[in-house]
């Protein structure tokens, strides 16, 4: 077994050490009798006339995925705790029939309608096919300035504040400035509101689309960016090669590229949802629909399931332990 499948083996071996370890906690793995056990008591606690079970208790431990199995005993407790005060908290709102109250059937409707969307999502996700070698390889080669002629950039971010009509005459300021220190100076004069911040950044941690221009700049050269407020001047003040071999990125692109298939069956799932269904718009969302109304967007659950990576969410997180 090489290096990386070792790693890639930690969550799962982790997630069965997490739940041993709170089985043993909650007193679920107990023995009688030499090499006799009991059943596994499912139930944790009892508030009143109801139950806690232990599976409550691991679900909220589920969606702590950063939890060591030396935590796992604590964070039991502190789970089944919060599990206590929210059914005291829901059996006093059933006394007092909150349950029937409008505004809670809608946030029960709304979460429903959410849960069951996002799962459904998920299941069209899991058609998606593990990338092969080959196309990992080419993912690789094709995007040198993240892997094999990746950098770091030491940066200075300019946050100019300006209206829309000012933007252009301030791109083409910095165009004619020599340097961006000048630049900095004619803003100043002009008393064009601005904050510099200074920010270390590898290649992933840029966003994906704009990394290619990043990688073309040289120490001193600066990039202007039009955005809601004004307009922010990237200014690459240093920078050093950290280059990534294919090994060692093999796992980040696997992950990166499934999840750029998934957004895209997703999308196209939701497209063919919407062509096969009868949709009507009403009221003053038909007056306002128009042509928008044949634009497929991607519904927020879908997005949480398979969203797009502009920034390489995966491919970040998969090198961020490399300097």
């Amino acid at each position: 077994m090489n290096t990386l499948r070792r790693t890639a083996c930690v969550p799962a071996l982790r997630t069965a050490a997490v739940t041993a370890a709170v089985l043993a906690s909650l007193g679920l793995a107990a023995c009688s009798g030499g090499d006799k056990y009991k059943p596994a008591s499912q139930v944790a606690a009892k508030v009143n006339k109801e139950e806690i079970s232990v599976h409550q208790i691991n679900y909220l431990l589920q969606r702590q995925p950063g939890l060591k199995p030396e935590q796992a005993e604590s964070a039991s407790k502190t789970a089944l705790e919060r599990l206590i005060d929210q059914e005291l908290a829901v059996q006093k709102a059933e006394e007092l029939k909150l349950d029937r109250d409008p505004r809670v059937v809608q946030a029960f409707d709304a979460a429903r309608r959410e849960i069951l969307s996002r799962f459904y999502f998920e299941k069209v996700a899991e058609g998606v096919a593990k990338p092969t070698p080959e196309e990992v390889r080419e993912y690789y080669r094709s995007k040198p300035a993240l892997f094999s002629e990746r950098r770091i950039y030491s940066l200075q971010e300019i946050a100019i504040q300006a209206p829309k009509e000012q933007v252009p005459e301030l791109e083409q300021q910095l165009k004619s400035a020599k340097t961006p220190a000048e630049f900095v100076e004619q803003l100043k004069a002009k008393n064009i509101p601005f904050a510099v911040n200074q920010v270390t950044r590898a290649a992933e941690q840029l966003p994906l689309s704009m990394l290619d221009s990043f990688h073309a700049l040289k120490d001193g050269q600066a990039m202007f960016v039009p955005s809601p407020s004004g307009a922010q001047v990237v200014v690459l003040q240093a920078s050093r090669s950290a280059p990534v071999d294919e090994e060692r990125a093999r796992a980040a692109i696997e992950q990166y590229l499934m999840n750029e298939r998934k957004r895209k069956l997703v999308e196209g799932e939701l497209k063919d949802l919407r062509k096969s269904a009868q949709i009507e718009y009403v009221g003053k969302f038909a007056d306002a629909s128009g042509g928008a109304a044949q634009k497929t967007e991607v519904a927020p659950a879908a997005k949480q399931e398979a969203k797009p990576n502009s920034d390489a969410d995966a491919i970040s997180k998969g090198l961020s332990g490399l300097k």
